[in-house]
């Protein structure tokens, strides 16, 4: 099992365009096999860092998800939204194994 961890660093006038493009991506990752656990978004504190986190069984199924994406037309939806916004100024990915118990 592996987590992907995706810490964006955000336009915070552009709070609501980030909060729509998360809510796209949450029932994609699912729905290419993985497990979407949430984005989190600014509260208190830095205005325009921003989290997600999302598992999938494996590194490899990650991998196939990521090569998925680029030809789904619900995915390229989402990476246009994203673009044409100018909601996300950068982000950063990495990986973690989880323990439950």
């Amino acid at each position: 099992m592996v987590t992907c961890y995706l810490r964006y660093v955000i336009d915070p006038y552009k709070l609501v365009e980030f909060e729509k493009y998360a809510k796209m991506w949450i029932p994609l990752v699912n729905k290419f096999g993985g497990v979407h656990n949430g984005y989190f978004l600014p509260s208190e504190g830095a205005n325009n860092i921003a989290l997600a986190l999302f598992t999938f069984p494996s590194l490899t199924e990650y991998e196939q998800y990521r090569i998925d994406s680029f030809n789904d037309a619900e995915c390229l939806a989402a990476f246009d939204y994203a673009k044409s916004t100018r909601c996300i100024l950068s982000l950063e990915r990495s990986f973690f194994k989880p323990v439950f118990e």
